[in-house]
């Protein structure tokens, strides 16, 4: 166990098998979730270019910078609002979200209003794709293996954005996901080769190779 699981270990819903453990344990930052997730600077763009536009229509219309300020300040309120709320739903998502990693699976406990468990054994596994931004902060998603499949809305905002078809869900804006990214490849590693076989007989049997990391977008 890390030492961060070390000090901040929450109680999953179930107990876990015998001989499962721990390996860590945490959550989104919010104000990272709240930038990268919720579109924050997106939106911040969205209000500044409208107030923009509606001072300039104010100041041709009367050809008084007052009146264009006045104007502009009608509108500031509900962007400010606007803002504020998207701020308080990442920092409640963040709030109500807690990942876990054992040597086993990956846990998300998710949900505002209504908590929700979902268990990714390693076993639907394929692959783990990682994006670090320049805080160390960063996102980690799973690939599953063919024909494992997840509604993307039972898991919005931690999934893969775009990834409709091949649903990806995602560790969002975890701290220091380099180390935690390496710390799942290589549990999952593990967990590949302890279950080799002496002799494969048939290729249905052959184990899948072991998950990669690998970076995105």
């Amino acid at each position: 166990m890390t030492h961060e699981a070390a000090t901040t270990v929450k109680e999953l819903p179930e107990a876990l098998p015998p001989g499962e453990a721990i390996l860590w344990q945490g959550a989104p930052q919010w104000r990272a979730l709240y930038r990268r997730a919720f579109h924050a600077r997106l939106l911040v763009a969205y209000f500044a270019t409208l107030l923009l536009l509606r001072g300039a229509y104010a100041w041709s219309a009367s050809g008084s910078p007052l009146h264009a300020l006045t104007s502009m300040a009608w509108l500031a309120p509900a962007a400010a609002l606007a803002l504020g709320l998207l701020a308080l739903l990442a920092w409640l998502t963040a709030r109500a979200t807690w990942y876990t990693i054992t040597d086993a699976r990956v846990v998300m406990r998710i949900g505002i209003v209504l908590e929700v468990t979902f268990n990714f054994p390693f076993s639907v596994i394929d692959t783990v794709q990682m994006h670090v931004y320049p805080d160390g902060a960063g996102d980690l998603a799973l690939g599953f293996m063919p024909g494992e499949r997840i509604a993307y809305l039972h898991l919005w905002p931690h999934v893969r954005p775009w990834h409709l078809t091949r649903t990806q869900p995602m560790l969002r804006c975890v701290a220091d996901a380099r180390s935690v990214g390496a710390l799942l490849v290589g549990a999952l590693r593990e967990r590949s080769a302890a279950q080799l076989t002496p002799v494969l007989t048939a290729a249905a049997r052959r184990p899948a190779p072991p998950a990669a990391a690998t970076a995105f977008g």
